[in-house]
């Protein structure tokens, strides 16, 4: 299977902070890869260069066959390319259906539009003239989640959607990334509860230090060997 996103080499940072260190990844098309580590694993940094909201210090990001590393957020917006951020970010001032439509700005063709999200989040067809912070925590991830398919994104790129939210509340949003796929949508998830990225992805990266430190199957992977991976060292171990 050809890979619909890849990445060689990929550096970036902060200032005079170096974040990211030469990493390698590839995402086939139509499949979910997760990638783990803990905070200051360079996981969300990572996700924001991808989307162009940091720039690229040195390396390559391929998109479709084509070059978007480097490009401003809105071109890799408008390549088919949609981040859902860390914290969400809805719009204070806007309602709910009013974020969402947002995120349609870029006039992407394809099966998402207001209804295929309500159908998909039925609980905020109830809430669309509410302002979107007034909802819960799990509601307004539901609305970024909706606001970036509203691009009709070839790859969503997903920062912790888990974060902050019941575990009720985490599955079900995470149901709802199965119907998401199944319209031609490939997903990144960046998330630090490991059990959440396995049960949901083909294959996983784990992330230290801006470094990749381990990849494979989740069924290829040991509890021990993803421990040793996250930490960088099992708890107990001989020096």
């Amino acid at each position: 299977m050809s890979a619909l996103l890849q990445v060689q080499g990929l550096t970036a940072g902060y200032g005079d902070f170096q974040a990211l260190h030469g990493i390698d990844l590839s995402l086939p098309e139509g499949e979910v890869l997760a990638i783990i580590g803990a905070n200051g694993a360079g996981k969300s940094t990572l996700l924001r260069t991808l989307a162009g909201a940091l720039a690229l210090r040195s390396g390559s990001v391929r998109f479709a066959g084509r070059a978007i590393g480097g490009l401003p957020a809105h071109q890799v917006c408008a390549a088919g390319v949609a981040l859902v951020p860390e914290g969400r970010r809805l719009f204070p001032s806007l309602s709910v259906q009013e974020n969402l439509q947002m995120g349609a700005y870029v006039r992407r063709p394809g099966p998402w539009d207001l209804a295929a999200v309500y159908a998909l989040f039925p609980i905020l067809s109830d809430f669309r003239q509410r302002p979107a912070t007034e909802l819960s925590g799990g509601q307004q991830q539901m609305v970024a989640l909706g606001r970036a398919l509203m691009s009709n994104p070839r790859l969503l790129l997903c920062d912790e959607l888990s974060l902050g939210l019941a575990p009720v509340v985490v599955r079900d949003i995470y149901r709802a990334l199965p119907t998401v796929c199944a319209q031609g949508v490939s997903v990144i998830v960046v998330e630090q509860d490991i059990s959440q990225a396995l049960g949901v992805a083909r294959h996983v990266v784990c992330m230290r230090e801006g470094r990749v430190v381990l990849a494979g199957a989740p069924a290829e992977l040991t509890r021990e060997q993803i421990a040793q991976a996250y930490f960088g060292a099992v708890a107990g171990a001989a020096p």
